[in-house]
């Protein structure tokens, strides 16, 4: 493979974060993600120092890419900040409904698992979640600024109780294998996010 630096970093991570998608950190093994990358087990530690330090920058990327998605979704013009938020929590409902495992939410995968297991990567999956809840924070804020949601909404408290109640019932939705906790955790945000 012959490509630039950066590529190859991106290629490497992009092929490990399918497989820890589907199969959670632990569970895949370096051999796995060279063999995934295509690439020898030398190239893999010229690009990170060990598995803790791929699995950091994963997460970092996983991060980055994910605050690029909700700028997409949030961004959108002459749409009101309550149709902004249940667009996203729709958009989690069918993403943890899908049955393709590269997409789904790595904070849901790998909380658990990485809590204990690694500080660094517990750091930097915590700091994402509270950027997250910021944002969808200020998109309460948005909405009750535009009149589309009610201003009595405690915008940070609201902003958490929802993320909290999502991950939850992601991690439901996996033990059930159906979407009847996602359907409960939809009906509660419609309810939080009321209308003004």
């Amino acid at each position: 493979m012959r490509a630039s630096h950066p590529h190859i970093r991106r290629h490497i991570l992009d092929a490990g974060r399918a497989l820890i998608a589907r199969k959670g950190f632990v569970a895949v093994g370096l051999n796995e993600i060279l063999t995934t990358a295509e690439i020898p087990k030398g190239s893999f530690y010229h690009y990170f120092g060990s598995k803790e330090s791929f699995g950091s920058e994963l997460l970092q990327q996983y991060v980055a890419d994910y605050a690029v998605r909700l700028d997409e979704l949030f961004g959108r013009p002459g749409v009101n900040g309550r149709d902004k938020l249940l667009s996203y929590w729709a958009a989690w409902q069918q993403e943890q409904l899908d049955q393709d495992g590269d997409e789904k939410c790595l904070v849901v995968k790998l909380s658990a698992e990485i809590g204990d297991l690694s500080d660094e990567m517990r750091v930097v999956l915590r700091d994402g979640v509270d950027r997250l809840m910021l944002r969808l924070a200020s998109v309460i804020e948005e909405g009750q600024t535009d009149g589309s949601l009610s201003p009595e909404i405690r915008a940070r408290e609201a902003a958490e109780l929802l993320y909290h109640m999502w991950l939850g019932a992601a991690l439901v939705t996996k033990l059930r294998q159906d979407g009847s906790a996602m359907a409960q955790a939809m009906a509660v945000t419609q309810s939080v996010l009321r209308a003004a």
